[in-house]
C-alpha cells in the first residue's frame, strides 16, 4: 500500500499544565487566585504533516496552548465543569483536531484528597 494511501492519526497530549486562576464559588475562592493542573489528549490526521515534513502541515499545539493559558488565566470560573467545557471548546475549535479529551484538576478542592478532577471529550462529526 502507498504511504499516501495511509491515515496517520496522531495523538498529542499536553500535560500538566498548570495555570493559576479564580475558581470556586467561596467567597476565599472568588477573591483568591488557585493552581489548576490542565491535561489535553487530542487526536489529528498527521499524513500532511508526516508527508511534508513542514510545520505547516501539522496541527499547531502551541498555538493552542497558549489560547488555553490566555483564557484560563484572563477569566473567572465558578464551576470546574465550566472551565473544562470551555478549554474543551478552545481545542475543538481548531478544524483538524478530530477527537480531544480534557480534564483539569484543582488540587486541594476536597479535605484528605490530593485534588478532584473533571473530564470531558468531545469528537468532531465525520
Amino acid at each position: 500500500m502507498p504511504a499516501s494511501d495511509v491515515s496517520h492519526q496522531a495523538t498529542v497530549r499536553i500535560k500538566d499544565l498548570i495555570l493559576r486562576t479564580y475558581i470556586g464559588i467561596k467567597e476565599e475562592e472568588i477573591n483568591n487566585q488557585q493552581d489548576v493542573r490542565i491535561n489535553v489528549c487530542l487526536s489529528y490526521d498527521a499524513s500532511a504533516a508526516i508527508s511534508n515534513n513542514d510545520i505547516d502541515s501539522a496541527l499547531n499545539y502551541r498555538t493552542i496552548t497558549k489560547q488555553i493559558i490566555g483564557h484560563v488565566e484572563g477569566n473567572r470560573f465558578a464551576l470546574l465543569e465550566r472551565m473544562t467545557h470551555e478549554v474543551l471548546a478552545i481545542v475543538m475549535d481548531h478544524a483538524p483536531v478530530r477527537w480531544a479529551r480534557v480534564e483539569i484538576d484543582k488540587p486541594h478542592a476536597l479535605r484528605y484528597a490530593e485534588s478532584v478532577s473533571i473530564s470531558l471529550e468531545a469528537e468532531r462529526e465525520l
